[in-house]
């Protein structure tokens, strides 16, 4: 069976949006403000397209548990824990970055931009280990919706 179409598709959309970070990261660095705005512009479309697929999989068709050995089971765990706060905290910083960024508040924006980029490209590495340890190293486990988990059947 190959690789699941959904997980495969975010997947690249969090890549893409990391490489984008570090593009308009670039574009900053030799100043140049307007391709720098589009770029990060698509970078958070990229991220959200991301958070679209994920959330509605998760939904409607579920997530996939941890198909590897149970021994390693508690530092898959452990490993997606730490990805799901990276997650979280980068999605805030990464809102309040484009935000002062969008509203001219440049000095918090410079200051905070650099940060964000940091867990972004973090996210987006661990994302991808856990997408790997899901899906290409191990075969994923039970795959269960949000909808039949709380209303049975």
């Amino acid at each position: 069976m190959g690789v699941p179409i959904l997980p495969t598709i975010s997947t690249f959309f969090i890549v893409l949006s990391a490489v984008l970070v570090a593009i308009g990261w670039r574009l900053i660095y030799k100043g140049k403000v307007e391709a720098h705005k589009k770029t990060m512009i698509a970078a958070a479309i990229a991220a959200l397209t991301f958070f679209t697929i994920y959330i509605s999989r998760t939904l409607f068709i579920g997530n996939t548990a941890f198909g590897g050995p149970d021994s390693l089971k508690i530092y898959y765990t452990t490993f997606l824990i730490f990805h799901i706060t990276l997650a979280t905290t980068g999605a805030v910083f990464g809102l309040v970055t484009l935000y002062t960024g969008w509203k001219g508040r440049l000095v918090k924006h410079k200051k905070i931009g650099p940060i964000t980029s940091i867990i972004w490209f973090f996210t987006a590495i661990t994302g991808v280990a856990v997408y790997s340890l899901l899906y290409i190293f191990y075969t994923g486990g039970e795959t269960t919706s949000v909808f039949k988990a709380i209303l049975g059947s």
